[in-house]
């Protein structure tokens, strides 16, 4: 059975999941419907349809300084593969439809370079100021871990927050700690406006 976490909590991953080489971690959201104020006619028309949010997911992994070392380094729409193969992104969900996770991202723990003490999940808006766009428009975020090995989900973190004008959420990590992987909730909302804005925190 999953343990869901409260923000700021943090569990062991592979002390506490003897064997544990191989998880996927599932990313999810939904749009908000608008409320339809425009009458029979819009209503028949489609005028309470939620709006299409593009959100991205991204990992950074980063080294014992906690600084994102080389851009190689960035998991993304634009760079699915980490150039070690521990980290493989599942692509891009253009509109957040659909139940479930929307994004995923496998990673193979063995195969995470040694240098990499750190991997933050992040989600960001794309496009968010000129779509006029916040996570005030999103309902039902989560992070879940899940055990490669029997696809049997080990963590939920569902944020719920009100996250209303923010554009970007810190959503979780997972981190070494005496050699072994560990996972802290996170949610953490941010105003950085694009991908590259949350890089440069990390440069």
């Amino acid at each position: 059975m999953a343990i869901n976490l409260q923000k700021g909590q943090r569990i062991d991953l592979t002390k506490s999941n003897p064997g544990l080489s191989k998880i996927m971690i599932g990313l999810g959201w939904d749009p908000v419907e608008q409320k339809n104020t425009g009458g029979l006619l819009s209503s028949l028309f489609g005028g309470g349809k939620a709006p299409e949010i593009d959100c991205d997911a991204s990992i950074l992994m980063l080294d014992n300084n906690g600084k994102l070392g080389r851009k190689q380094d960035l998991i993304y729409f634009g760079n699915l593969r980490s150039t070690c193969g521990s980290v493989v992104h599942s692509g891009d969900n253009l509109t957040g439809g659909g139940a479930g996770d929307d994004e995923q991202i496998f990673v193979t723990l063995g195969m995470v370079p040694n240098n990499i003490q750190k991997m933050v999940f992040v989600v960001n808006i794309y496009d968010c100021i000129r779509r006029k766009q916040d996570f005030g428009l999103i309902r039902n975020a989560f992070i879940r871990v899940v055990n490669g090995g029997d696809m049997k989900e080990i963590i939920r973190y569902n944020l719920s927050d009100d996250y209303a004008g923010k554009t970007t959420l810190i959503v979780g990590e997972i981190y070494r700690h005496n050699g072994e992987w560990k996972f802290g909730a996170i949610g953490e909302g941010t105003n950085d406006a694009s991908l590259s804005e949350i890089v440069k925190k990390y440069a």
